[in-house]
């Protein structure tokens, strides 16, 4: 099979996979765990966003957070900016990167963002333009491409009318996001099929949830379409509050084994993308949702 020579990894454990947690991560913890990934070879890091701490507390010392982290070149450490004022605060703290959030679901848009389909990309058209203007780029997600828990099943062709939209508003990259985790190989490639009908490989990226255990699956699918960005999260942190019972993000560490295996470049160390596993799940006080860090860890005790 033809995949990717190199694939980036998205890590976005710091902001995906840290904002519904229960107990409150302090600054220095997620300035921590940031470093371990730029240390562990992440080219491309999910910083924080900056949103309401009304309805987001867990981000609200996202400034704090991307002042304080030790900053690599040629690592992108992207944040949400839902709207301009977002935007503007991303810009003070000296973001070179942003990203806004869509749905494919109306309910789920709803819900997530108060507003519909429509009116979120009327909303995003301001804040990818002004940031285009200052030499920002940005990136958006896509919630929700294979089903919803509201509306079940969503239909590829809205996907991909989505994702063109914000193609030619000025994103360079579209994350297709599994939201619930209850895409297969079968309705991956569906998918694929139809975006890839609108929108260039090198323009998309996925973002799979592992609550029924396809992510993996699911990412192999991506890669024998030609897509080379894959978001994941360090430690399979992160779930989604508007899904009940839906699982974290697909591991860092899998993906990395994974990718490892087929002899995919990525530029990320195993060794040292541990390091920021354990350092994390240590915090918590639990162990990694990772079934290779467990793997690792159970065979050095032996």
């Amino acid at each position: 099979m033809d995949f990717p020579s190199y694939v980036k990894l998205v890590d976005v454990g710091p902001r995906d996979g840290l904002q519904n947690e229960e107990k409150h991560v302090p600054t220095k913890v997620k300035i921590g765990l940031i470093n371990r990934l730029t240390a562990a070879g992440l080219s491309a890091i999910e910083t924080g966003a900056f949103v309401s701490p009304k309805w987001v507390p867990q981000m609200a010392d996202t400034p704090a957070v991307f002042s304080g982290i030790s900053k690599k070149s040629g690592v992108k450490y992207m944040t949400l900016t839902p709207n301009v004022q977002g935007l503007d605060l991303a810009q003070k703290s000296g973001c070179t990167e942003v990203a806004v959030f869509a749905a494919a679901s109306e309910s789920f848009s709803k819900a997530n963002i108060n507003c519909t389909i429509s009116e979120s990309l009327e909303r995003f058209q301001a804040v990818i333009e002004r940031a285009l203007d200052a030499g920002i780029q940005v990136r958006a997600y896509i919630s929700c491409v294979l089903g919803c828990p509201y509306e079940g099943q969503v239909d590829p062709l809205k996907v991909t009318q989505i994702a063109s939209e914000l193609v030619r508003m000025g994103c360079y990259e579209i994350s297709l996001g599994d939201t619930i985790g209850v895409g297969t190989p079968g309705r991956v490639q569906d998918l694929l099929s139809s975006v890839l009908n609108e929108v260039k490989a090198s323009n998309l990226a996925v973002h799979f949830h592992d609550t029924y255990g396809q992510a993996l699956t699911n990412i192999f699918v991506a890669l024998i379409n030609g897509i080379s960005v894959i978001d994941t999260s360090v430690s399979g942190l992160g779930g989604c509050p508007y899904a009940k019972g839906s699982s974290g993000n697909v591991s860092t560490e899998d993906v990395l084994y994974m990718l490892d295996g087929l002899g995919v470049e990525t530029g990320v160390n195993m060794r040292k993308l541990l390091v920021a596993s354990e350092y994390i799940a240590n915090f918590l006080g639990r162990n990694p949702s990772s079934k290779t860090a467990n793997a690792i860890r159970n065979k050095n005790l032996k």
